[in-house]
């Protein structure tokens, strides 16, 4: 703050400086919910993507069940016997499904707790502030 900001301050009237405060403090708490709306904004794609992945784990989980289905029926007539190549492309699609859903767990704990964090540090130093400018005198 400037001296001739300071000046200005101990020249106003307790009315000016109640207006001041007030004015100055919708503009903190506007700004507040504006960073708490994009943090949560932000949690709530990171959480989507999550629900994504299980989605797709899902999918894949059901295409192995539908994939060893389709084998034992087409793999019939290969060289190979048809209960080994039905395995195998049922543990290809389980391995799929496994690592979709590792995935996806690790996105949803990404995105929680749901509460806006940095806001609420920078309310918590917001209140230091303003515990800091109390006149000198006063206690």
């Amino acid at each position: 703050m400037s001296n001739g900001e300071a000046n200005q301050l101990r020249d106003a009237s307790t009315g000016d400086l109640f207006k001041r405060l007030s004015q100055q403090t919708s503009e903190l708490v506007r700004k507040e919910v504006d960073l708490a709306k994009a943090e949560l904004t932000e949690k709530g794609k990171t959480a989507g993507k999550g629900a994504g992945m299980f989605g797709g784990a899902g999918l894949f989980g059901l295409t192995a069940f539908l994939a060893l289905t389709a084998c034992l029926i087409a793999l019939l007539s290969t060289a190979m016997q048809v209960w080994l190549a039905a395995l195998i492309v049922t543990v290809v699609y389980a391995a799929v499904a496994g690592v979709l859903a590792l995935i996806g767990r690790r996105k949803l704990k990404e995105a929680t707790p749901p509460a806006p964090e940095q806001t609420i540090e920078t309310l918590k130093e917001d209140v230091q502030w303003a515990k800091n400018q109390r006149p000198s005198g006063a206690r």
